[in-house]
């Protein structure tokens, strides 16, 4: 039952793990953790129509409020996520609705949610407590009031053994879509798991060679001219952040990943086991009955006794499981198509604002433009100018068709530019230079016509690749800071796993109604067909005088 309780947090510790995928903390964290509660309480609802879509109102005591298809963009209104799908009964709060969207921090949304499974809960105790008392009853009266049986009925024998067949039948079909349903269900767990650990180490793949290109771009010098000081101060102070992030989300990745498939697999065990053992315990109880071996009938009702009150407990924690499942998947939808709207994913996913996400990118446009700069700058000023040999070590013989820019692709104000005819793209910049290149002698100085040489062209080549790696990732930065990398994983997860996910969760907890259903009724009628069959043979051995047909009415 702990491994069976376990799976109500599976779906949790999935998201989970692709929740922390966005947790990459280039801003102050204490801004998050400062960011207002999600209210709980004291909240009035009202629908509203505009265009022929219902837009759902939601007014609390702080006056926030947030129109569900509204693209307002003020952080202090508030979207309720899920609110139609979360609309449910909820017991903390004198069973009145819940109105507070899905929120996994609100104890009121649990309640709620676990409400729904509180039937199967209900009838697994009635069960256990009302046959618990009918077996002792039976045994107290078979002990102490034993008296031959006389006669039986025809028709409640062939009755009780046609409800017993189509019962056994329902528990072996309830079995294989139990069985059935666990393994579409781990099929589609296990798909999902292995696409968030892959976005996860893609992304903390891709931090890194962020890192390691502005590690790299701390050391370019093109003939001893390096990054100013300022911006090798600012390299420093992205690099730890960046390195920072990619740790924690490494180590977040491994730890949960394992955990999450220790979850699966046990889930998967358990219920093969039960579906395993139900069966079993359904055919055995089958055949023992009709072949009158009332001893071992009698044990097998005890076992499916208390099987029976397990597996009903089991259809409310995945019928639970189920609907914390949906009440997910519409909750990711709604944050997606809501980008800028306060909501309960605020307290787990730390997206920080425009602002701060926009001055990563600046920070990053900043070293790729003085990169180039810098390189651009050794061109002009050394390479391309005929220097007299007097001003080494910036003399080296250099001669020839002069060396093309390298296209810087943004202006001083940061902003995109074109390039110019002459300049030549970052793409493609180290295989044109390479015609650029010279034989040099002992002392470095150019023997052949050329106006780089290969010390020259290697320094350069390193700040282009650096210079392009850096062009090339800031925008993956900006889109993990601003949550467009969660949005687009989010995305993927609710259109190509989530219907899956409840689908076969459905599977489950139906399989386990239609097992425990059918299952408790062949424990009642193992005992009915028993008696019948019991009374028939006394009857045959003590009474065959009789016609057929006597007492049939009895």
């Amino acid at each position: 039952m702990l491994i069976m309780f376990r799976a109500v947090q599976l779906f949790w510790v999935v998201t989970t793990c692709f929740l922390f995928l966005s947790n990459i903390p280039f801003s102050s964290s204490s801004q998050l953790q400062h960011s207002p509660p999600f209210p709980t309480h004291h909240t009035s609802s009202a629908e509203l129509k505009s265009g022929g879509r219902v837009v759902e109102l939601m007014v609390n005591r702080g006056r926030r409020e947030r129109f569900l298809g509204g693209g307002g963009g003020d952080s202090e209104l508030l979207l309720v996520l899920a609110a139609k799908t979360t609309y449910r009964k909820d017991p903390l709060n004198h069973f009145h609705k819940y109105t507070g969207g899905w929120n996994i921090s609100n104890p009121h949304y649990w309640a709620s949610v676990a409400y729904t499974a509180v039937p199967f809960f209900f009838i697994g105790a009635i069960w256990f407590v009302v046959f618990g008392i009918s077996l002792t009853l039976i045994c107290l009266c078979f002990c102490c009031c034993r008296k031959e049986p006389y006669g039986y009925s025809r028709i409640a024998y062939a009755l009780s053994l046609i409800l017993l067949t189509l019962f056994t039948i329902a528990a072996i079909v309830g079995c294989v879509v139990l069985y059935t349903g666990q393994g579409k269900y781990h099929s589609s767990s296990m798909s999902t798991l292995e696409y968030v650990v892959e976005q996860a180490d893609t992304t903390s793949e891709n931090l890194r060679n962020v890192s390691q290109y502005l590690s790299a771009a701390k050391q370019i010098n093109v003939d001893q001219v390096f990054l100013p000081s300022n911006v090798q101060s600012d390299i420093d102070l992205i690099q730890n952040k960046i390195n920072s992030s990619a740790n924690i989300l490494s180590s977040q990745t491994q730890h949960n990943s394992h955990k999450i498939k220790n979850v699966i697999e046990s889930v998967r065990l358990a219920l093969i086991v039960l579906s395993a053992v139900m069966l079993l315990l359904t055919f055995l109880g089958f055949v023992f009955s009709i072949f009158g071996m009332q001893f071992l009938v009698y044990l097998l009702v005890i076992a499916g006794w208390i099987l029976v009150t397990a597996t009903f407990i089991l259809c409310g924690i995945f019928l639970l499981l189920h609907n914390v499942t949906g009440d997910t998947c519409v909750a990711m939808s709604q944050w997606v198509e809501n980008p800028t709207a306060h909501t309960a994913l605020d307290d787990i996913l730390p997206c920080v604002d425009n602002a701060t996400a926009q001055e990563t990118l600046t920070k990053s446009k900043e070293v790729t433009s003085q990169l180039i700069n810098l390189m651009n700058t050794v061109i002009t000023n050394i390479s391309n100018n005929n220097l007299p040999p007097n001003v080494a070590p910036f003399y080296y013989n250099q001669s020839g068709p002069p060396v093309p820019n390298l296209c810087n692709p943004f202006n001083p104000d940061l902003t995109d530019r074109a390039c110019t005819p002459g300049e030549v793209d970052l793409s493609n910049v180290t295989q044109v230079w390479s015609g650029y290149v010279c034989e040099t002698s002992g002392n470095g100085v150019c023997v052949t016509k050329g106006r780089l040489t290969r010390d020259m062209y290697s320094q350069m080549s390193a700040g282009v690749n650096v210079s392009y790696g850096l062009y090339k990732y800031g925008p993956f930065l900006v889109n993990l800071e601003d949550c467009t990398f969660v949005r687009e994983t989010f995305t993927d997860i609710n259109g190509r796993y989530c219907p899956g996910l409840r689908k076969y969760s459905q599977w489950i907890y139906i399989g386990l109604v239609m097992v425990a259903t059918a299952v408790m009724l062949s424990l009642l009628f193992w005992v009915i067909y028993g008696r019948e069959r019991r009374h028939r043979v006394y009857t045959k051995e003590h009474m065959p005088h009789h016609p057929a047909g006597f007492q049939a009415d009895k």
